[in-house]
């Protein structure tokens, strides 16, 4: 798996710049592929546990680091929906209507977040390759502990990013998010980008399994992930 250098500043929660630091001076190995700079996941690991960088989330995380549980992930998928048949010229507004609906937040919140949505920069599509993608919000800000969405879009046709896929793979299914707060959008960008490289989610997402199947997969990932953390 190939991070771009936004996944990876993400997932260590420091600026681009100080990734692009590390690779200057302290030797992080990247790849240079068309003007880009990426990162292979598992020579990231090796080269931060080597330097005593612990403290992993988001695409680096080796399984669930936080306490979002199954009821809860569920309870997000529900108030964010699952669309199907989206046209790809259709997904910022999409975006912005799950956004005006979010609960827990106050209208001028929602109006704020769907201001940041607008922005040319506003998301980070965050591609994980075969076609999956985990959009959201560039800039997490802190909502409270009963906001937060989860949405699940089919698309009708691929999404075209300016920063595409590490395996250039057609964008055609987007789970987009909002965390209650930075930390807990760490961890659910976490255990998401897991269950969708990995994990149990990615199956029924990619072949656009029933409702019931998709949030039976939900629940699927959380056992699964609780089970790891229980192990020496």
């Amino acid at each position: 798996m190939y991070l771009n250098i936004i996944q990876l500043a993400e997932s260590f929660g420091v600026e681009e710049g100080v990734v692009e630091s590390w690779v200057r001076k302290d030797g992080l190995p990247v790849i240079e592929d068309r003007n880009r700079l990426l990162f292979d996941r598992r020579q990231v690991v090796d080269w931060a546990a080597a330097r005593g960088l612990a403290a992993k989330a988001g695409f680096l995380a080796v399984g669930r680091t936080g306490n979002t549980n199954s009821s809860q992930l569920e309870t997000l998928l529900r108030a964010g929906g699952i669309w199907r048949d989206v046209p790809a010229a259709t997904v910022r507004y999409v975006l912005e209507s799950i956004v005006f609906k979010l609960p827990g937040a106050t209208p001028p919140v929602r109006q704020l977040l769907a201001q940041r949505l607008r922005l040319p920069d506003g998301i980070s599509w965050a591609a994980v390759g075969g076609g999956l993608a985990l959009p959201h919000l560039r800039t997490p800000i802190a909502l409270g502990r009963d906001a937060g969405a989860l949405a699940i879009l089919f698309l009708r046709d691929p999404l075209a990013l300016k920063e595409p896929a590490p395996d250039e793979a057609p964008i055609t299914r987007l789970l987009f998010f909002i965390a209650p707060s930075p930390r807990a959008h760490l961890e659910l960008l976490s255990q998401l980008s897991s269950a969708l490289v990995r994990g149990s989610l990615r199956r029924p997402v990619m072949e656009g399994a029933k409702d019931e199947d998709i949030f039976a997969a939900l629940a699927g990932t959380t056992a699964a992930g609780d089970a790891s953390k229980g192990n020496p």
